[in-house]
Formats: structure tokens, sequence, C-alpha cells
């Protein structure tokens, strides 16, 4: 997977590409060089510059032909290319950053996925055959943990537990990523040591030392 600066990589490779066509260095009618030698000059993989060249296309900079390469269609339309970048008001350069990452937040949704397998699976003091020992606990009113993701609290690294989902009113979240939240009223299920679970009561109300009670999942 590419590293979400990719995203900043292809917008910008698109504007600098734009403003060389609106320098002349690529005329109207010729064709920029191929995406392995473009890949090579920005030092990027050859499906970043295909990113680059689709947002040019959206906007009548250049035109993409199978086996032909991209053929450079107007250098006024580099130059509003160009103008709409610096204000950051371009809605196909939005749409498809926004389309983007939406890639990157489900492919880092599977990894995390795995992850949690993973290290479930490997847990020193589960044995294998046996249920893992879960826990359940709401989150109170007043909670200082209400409104926070997961990543941003570092609930593992705080209480040793390992959330596998969170329910909310009718809805479960299984395996909730690094950016999940949490809200007043949900139940967080999570694996652990009964110690774990002791710290989990402690982490989201730490005025009220509750103790998380065992669930059957």
């Amino acid at each position: 997977m590419e590293k979400i600066t990719a995203t900043a990589q292809y917008l910008h490779i698109a504007r600098d590409l734009a403003a060389r066509i609106a320098k002349g260095e690529f005329p109207e009618g010729g064709k920029l060089f191929g995406r392995s030698m473009l890949a090579s000059e920005y030092s990027v993989s050859p499906e970043t510059i295909r990113r680059a060249l689709r947002l040019l296309a959206d906007m009548k900079v250049v035109e993409i032909k199978a086996q032909s390469g991209a053929k450079v269609l107007s250098t006024d339309n580099a130059k509003r290319y160009i103008a709409n970048f610096e204000e950051n008001s371009s809605p196909q350069t939005l749409r498809q950053q926004f389309s983007d990452i939406l890639e990157q937040y489900e492919t880092l949704h599977q990894q995390m996925v795995r992850f949690t397998k993973a290290l479930l699976k490997n847990r020193a003091h589960v044995v294998e055959g046996e249920p893992l020992p879960n826990y359940e606990i709401t989150v109170p009113k007043g909670s200082p943990v209400i409104g926070k993701s997961l990543g941003e609290l570092k609930y593992w690294q705080c209480t040793g537990g390992t959330i596998v989902a969170i329910r909310r009113g009718s809805s479960t979240i299984l395996s909730p990523g690094p950016y999940a939240e949490l809200y007043d009223g949900d139940v967080v299920i999570f694996v652990g040591t009964p110690a774990a679970a002791e710290a989990s009561a402690r982490f989201v109300a730490p005025e009220k030392q509750k103790s998380a009670g065992e669930s059957g999942l």
C-alpha cells in the first residue's frame, strides 16, 4: 500500500504537470512522457502518476487514450487548473481526494482487523481451544473518554485490554479502528486479563471505580 502522503503527492504532481503545460514545455497536441518515465522523474509509483493524469483529464487539460498515453489538450485549461489548485476550490480535486481518503481508510481498517485477530491469537495467556476472556463496560455520562478516538486515548497502552467491538444502541461496531470515537452509553467489549478489566473501569469512569463484569460473547 502506498503511504497516505501519496494523496498529497499526486495532487502536487498534477499541479506541476499543469504548470509545465502552461509554460509550453508540453505543447498542445503533443504527448506527455509515458507513465513509467514520469514515475521515474518524480520518484513515485506509476499508480500515483495515473491519478495525477486522471485529475488533469477531468479538467480537460490532457486526454488519456489506452495504449497511446496522454495528449495535451489545452494550455488555457492548465492555467485554470493551477488557479483552482491554488484556491483549493476544484470540485473534481476535492471529490478525488475524498474518494482516495475513503480507500485508504478501508485499507487501514482491514489491516487493523487482521492485526487484532493476530494479536488475540498470540496472547500468551490464552490457551488454544478455550474461549477468550472478554468483558463489557458501559461509558457513563461525564466520562473523560467521551468524544475521543481510541487512538487518541491509547486505550490498549493504558489498560492492557484490546477492544473487539463497541455496541451503540441497536448497532455493533466490530473491530473498531483507531479513529472510532466513544460516546455516552457505548458498551465497550474487550478482551484481556481481570487486571485489564479493572483498569478499564477506572479509565472510563475514574471517579467511580466500577468493576467490569465478564460477558458471554
